[in-house]
């Protein structure tokens, strides 16, 4: 990798892309004993002003599982930005950790600690990006299929930093990506720019407002959930507007037979993805939640020295 930042997939070339996928490969294809002492005396700081189950378990558990300790930090115990200024906070956590993975909700905390820090710095999800749940994506895509060669993915619901996380790193792999949102809940300009500027060869993005059409002969479709943590007072609203967005057994059958189901979890069965789907054949939101684990193992070998 040419970065010891992961700020949000744009800190990455296609190449760091696949060399993320092949450490992953290989570290999920080994016995934990093979490479339990990679991180041997190694610290991972980890700050989490938003909650989580599988971000926080799949971190603490890929640092284990390399050997290294990871330190929990929620926003009580540090509070960056309000407590003490995010430079203070960056540096001295720098003296005592070898690597910072933040979840929180401003994108603008992320780039100013990454750029304080004198340690790696992992985006593990803020409002504007989740970088490391589409590296895990495309590579679980890639894992079913054994190539991204001609695979289409196809993102139907709400226009957020998952769809946008997947939108860059389609990109930056020459994946053709369709997004499919209900008006006014589109990816916004500035974030389209952006993807036409990385954009390598073979890659061709749809945007839409007819999840029929985007389903159309996909290879992947991708569902996420349509209220997002910091979005609870617009549930009503958000389940009205997305009225006939739903990933259901209809929707399913306009895409290809072997189409793979994905959703990043947690899930609101019944909105916007039905049991049947999730819970049927070609559901891989479960592979999903593991790569999760075994991304994150690749980004820390890789990133600390």
């Amino acid at each position: 990798m040419n970065t010891n930042k992961l700020t949000s997939i744009l800190d990455l070339t296609g190449d760091d892309i696949l060399e993320i996928f092949d450490v992953a490969a290989k570290l999920k294809g080994s016995n934990v004993r093979d490479y339990s002492n990679t991180m041997t005396g190694k610290i991972l700081g980890m700050i989490f002003e938003k909650c989580s189950m599988r971000t926080r378990v799949s971190f603490e558990v890929a640092m284990a599982q390399l050997g290294g300790h990871p330190i929990y930090l929620t926003k009580q115990d540090i509070n960056l930005g309000e407590r003490e200024s995010i430079k203070d906070g960056a540096n001295v956590l720098s003296r005592y950790v070898d690597c910072i993975a933040i979840r929180t909700f401003g994108q603008e905390m992320v780039e100013e600690l990454a750029k304080e820090a004198s340690v790696p710095v992992i985006n593990a999800l803020s409002d504007y990006c989740h970088p490391c749940q589409a590296l895990t994506d495309l590579f679980t895509i890639k894992e079913k299929r054994g190539s991204l060669d001609n695979v289409i993915v196809s993102y139907i619901g709400d226009g957020n930093n998952v769809a946008r996380s997947l939108a860059f790193i389609c990109a930056k792999l020459g994946t053709p990506f369709r997004i499919a949102t209900p008006e006014n809940y589109e990816l916004d300009k500035n974030t389209l720019s952006i993807v036409d500027e990385i954009a390598s060869d073979n890659f061709s993005i749809s945007v839409g407002n007819d999840p029929q059409s985007a389903a159309k002969d996909a290879d992947v479709i991708y569902a996420d959930t349509w209220t997002s943590m910091g979005q609870e007072s617009e549930a009503v609203t958000r389940r009205n507007d997305f009225k006939g967005f739903q990933i259901n057994s209809e929707l399913t059958a306009q895409a290809k037979d072997n189409v793979i189901i994905m959703h990043c979890l947690p899930a609101h069965r019944g909105e916007e993805i039905t049991d049947e789907v999730i819970d049927g054949p070609n559901s891989a939101v479960y592979d999903q939640a593991e790569n999760r684990m075994h991304i994150k193992k690749a980004l820390l070998k890789l990133m600390i020295k």
